[in-house]
């Protein structure tokens, strides 16, 4: 049995360092070989979520490179896969949500991350996605009370105060946005992007001026990006 849980341990170590080989040719725009190291990690480690992440989100970026659904579907597959692992990866989820949007499956989208927090009512990232769900296809009311329910869980996520301040900053609402952007940074001061309009915002508050609203500040990463 020691030699079972060494041998093990051996295994993992290696699957770890064949994802993060795949991370370095992914994030250099090299997918096809991203995808033949992440199956590499794979076969080392057969229940490993985020080996079938991994290689999911490869095959994700080369089905809307090449656009071509037999990639897709096979991501698709992939995420689902890491999902049997792990159900709650939120990476995963993310990028599963992503995925079915790209291939026209919004409401498909939807029951996906409706059940991910039906299952896990305490963690607020379900509500977040559909928060950018819903802002996305242009309903900026329900991405507002997701982000509120998102809130009731946890009165300090830092995504859903950075997506509703981003949020209130569009609509006009500076000093509310502001309020919030502060919130999100008291608990993840590593957000550049926020602190960024909290000192924009700051400025124009104080003067009474109108600013220009903030890029994406809803996640600090793609929805896709691969884990080490």
């Amino acid at each position: 049995m020691l030699f079972l849980a060494f041998a093990t341990a051996g295994c993992q170590w290696t699957s770890q360092g064949k994802n993060a080989q795949g991370v370095q040719l992914f994030q250099s725009g090299q997918y096809q070989q991203a995808a033949q190291v992440f199956q590499q990690a794979i076969y080392q480690s057969p229940t490993g979520a985020d080996g079938y992440y991994n290689l999911a989100a490869a095959y994700h970026q080369l089905g809307k490179l090449n656009r071509s659904s037999t990639d897709l579907d096979q991501a698709e597959l992939l995420y689902n896969k890491c999902l049997d692992y792990n159900a709650n990866h939120a990476d995963c989820y993310r990028a599963l949500a992503v995925l079915l949007v790209d291939k026209n499956q919004p409401e498909k989208a939807q029951r996906l991350l409706e059940g991910w927090f039906n299952e896990n009512p305490g963690n607020p990232a379900a509500k977040v996605e559909l928060a950018r769900l819903h802002e996305e296809f242009g309903d900026r009311q329900g991405a507002k009370e997701y982000l509120q329910q998102a809130l009731t869980v946890d009165p300090y996520d830092t995504r859903a105060l950075a997506a509703l301040g981003r949020i209130q900053e569009t609509e006009g609402n500076a000093a509310q946005a502001l309020a919030n952007y502060q919130r999100s940074l008291y608990r993840n001061s590593l957000q550049p992007e926020v602190a960024a309009r909290v000192a924009t915002l700051r400025t124009a508050v104080n003067a009474g001026l109108q600013t220009t609203p903030a890029g994406d500040t809803r996640t600090v990463t793609s929805p896709f990006n691969p884990v080490r």
